[in-house]
């Protein structure tokens, strides 16, 4: 017998629990080429037929097969039979089955003690709950490349996917009160391919019942946004979502009622939160990308000295300090302020958010002494600061 292969007993066992009553799910991890690779089996109906679904994943995707008994069963022996180091967790009703098999090809196997679980045997197609499933956003992931020509999600788009719906969902809960019969307009700052400007507009018209609802698309590249417009015209709604080449800075909007930026690099977060500001919007939502701006100033002595000379804290601390800042100036400026993770880290490592509502006093003693106090410990006028002088002047010299 191979070093690696699981006796005909244990062989035996995983197939009696698959195919037995009870039958929840097997999972089991591998390494293949250094890399991680998974394969899961679970029951599944379609119709009213007892099917398999197997899904593979690696680093490059997932991939998701449906197969009746015969067609599992041929699946199940290659799991049974994989070579090298594996985990294999198989799950039923009434207790679990863990196999491990180390580097040297020594097997391990545990039973979990005697379990009562509810078995429930979902539909194939049960679908997540989420902003892009609430209405028919087939044509929308097609045109903007998210989804194959078939509908399905693009494996090199899965983590863009997963951040335009959380992304979403944070407008969906931000919105809620508003009169969706009244004209609501939006400013995309730094729109890139448009991914969450399109998804905005059909989201809010089509899943939250807006109905006047006008996106403003801002980006200083030429190719991206003569794409989107391309883009706009394929959906029907160039009407509607407008694509503006240029700087954000010079660019003013006649009206936004809602500002949003998804990873505007270094300044260009404060731009939009600037304008945000300036152009008076009830709403300013903003996901942050790169941020080198204090880097550049920033020093420190004594017991954070350590800390500074390490290049990767150096950079992951300033990011921290510089949402810090703007979180703080849009709260003396009169802005709820929530500083939240959005996404988790599997879609992006950037998955800060920063979610202002306008709706407090601005100018307060206490925002403004906790902005005064850290910005004076580091000696530094955040870039923000700078940019919203004029607004911002009068309340910091109050109280400096």
């Amino acid at each position: 017998m191979d070093r690696f292969e699981l006796d005909a007993k244990l062989s035996d066992e995983i197939r009696a629990r698959v195919f037995g009553d009870g039958f929840m799910k097997l999972v089991q991890s591998v390494r293949r080429g250094g890399k991680p690779f998974k394969v899961s089996i679970r029951p599944v109906l379609i119709g009213e037929e007892l099917k398999y679904q197997a899904e593979m994943s690696d680093e490059t995707g997932v991939q998701v097969k449906n197969f009746d008994r015969a067609g599992i069963a041929d699946g199940l022996e290659k799991v049974i039979a994989q070579k090298g180091a594996r985990d294999l967790h198989v799950m039923c009703a009434n207790g679990d089955l863990h196999v491990r098999v180390t580097r040297k090809g020594r097997v391990t196997a545990t039973r979990s003690a005697e379990l009562s679980r509810k078995v429930e045997v979902l539909p194939h197609d049960r679908v997540k709950k989420t902003p892009l499933s609430s209405f028919d956003s087939a044509a929308l992931l097609a045109a903007t490349g998210i989804a194959d020509a078939d509908g399905r999600v693009r494996a090199s788009m899965r983590g863009k996917y997963d951040q335009v719906n959380e992304f979403l969902k944070v407008v969906g809960e931000t919105v809620g009160g508003e009169d969706a019969d009244r004209p609501f307009a939006v400013v995309d700052c730094g729109c890139g391919k448009a991914y969450l400007t399109f998804a905005l507009y059909f989201y809010l018209v089509r899943s939250l019942g807006f109905k006047d609802v006008s996106v403003t698309g801002v980006d200083r590249r030429a190719d991206v946004v003569e794409s989107a417009r391309r883009t706009a015209k394929r959906l029907d709604v160039a009407d509607r979502v407008v694509f503006v080449e240029r700087d954000l800075g010079s660019f003013d909007a006649k009206r936004a009622d809602m500002v949003v930026s998804l990873h505007a690099c270094d300044t260009a977060t404060d731009e939009a939160l600037a304008k945000g500001v300036e152009w008076k919007a009830k709403y300013v939502l903003s996901a942050p990308c790169c941020q080198h701006e204090l880097q550049k100033s920033i020093s420190a002595t004594g017991a954070f000295a350590g800390l500074m000379r390490q290049s990767i804290l150096r950079e992951r601390f300033c990011d921290i300090l510089t949402d810090a800042f703007r979180a703080m100036i849009m709260r003396i400026l009169g802005y709820k302020t929530h500083v939240v993770e959005f996404v988790s880290e599997e879609a992006t490592a950037r998955n800060i958010l920063i979610k202002c509502e306008y709706g407090v006093k601005p100018g307060q003693a206490g925002p403004v002494g906790e902005y005064l106090e850290l910005r004076d410990y580091w000696k530094v006028v955040p870039w923000l600061e700078g940019r919203l002088s004029r607004m911002l002047g009068g309340y910091l010299e109050r109280y400096s």
